[in-house]
């Protein structure tokens, strides 16, 4: 199969790029503001998603998928005002593959780490009682989801670059 050269092929993996990135900035967004209050008799705090390590690395795995994703927007912008890539010869071709790989494999681990942490956490506060709304695993689940479907999105755009690479045997 060929390489997607052709307009139509450009604009149409920019606009999944375009997806993509409105998928990852609404996971950030349910992320960073999910915050509830947990009690039991005795006790009342506060539960944020800072302080729960795995909610921490699927908010670093979200972020660099938005940088990426806004860098690969510019660059196809780039290529189909100009009709020539900013990255000259095999390079841009290589990054965006590899670049791909790289980002979907990362926001893949961070899907899963978001959804196994909340499973874990509801589980653990049920054990022992402690009391937390249940929109807070709710946001959790939310945001976890558009990360596992930004991960679709990007592993799908993998697979488009991968026709651009040079076949070399």
């Amino acid at each position: 199969m060929a390489p997607p050269t052709s307009s139509a092929s450009r604009i149409v993996t920019l606009l999944l790029k375009f997806f993509n990135f409105v998928l990852l900035f609404i996971s950030l967004i349910v992320l960073t503001t999910n915050t509830a209050t947990a009690y039991t008799e005795d006790l009342t705090f506060k539960v944020r998603f800072n302080g729960i390590y795995a909610y921490r690395y699927m908010l670093a795995t979200n972020v660099f998928g938005v940088v990426y994703t806004l860098l690969q927007i510019a660059f196809s912008i780039f290529h189909i005002i100009m009709g020539n890539h900013l990255i000259s010869g095999d390079g841009g071709a290589l990054l965006d593959f590899y670049g791909d790989k790289v980002i979907s494999y990362l926001l893949a681990t961070g899907a899963a780490a978001g959804f196994g942490v909340t499973v874990d956490l509801k589980a653990t506060f049920d054990a022992i009682g402690l009391v937390i709304d249940k929109s807070f695993y709710e946001k959790a689940y939310a945001s976890a989801s558009l990360l596992l479907l930004a991960f679709v999105c990007t592993a799908i755009l993998s697979v488009i670059s991968s026709y651009a690479v040079p076949k070399k045997v």
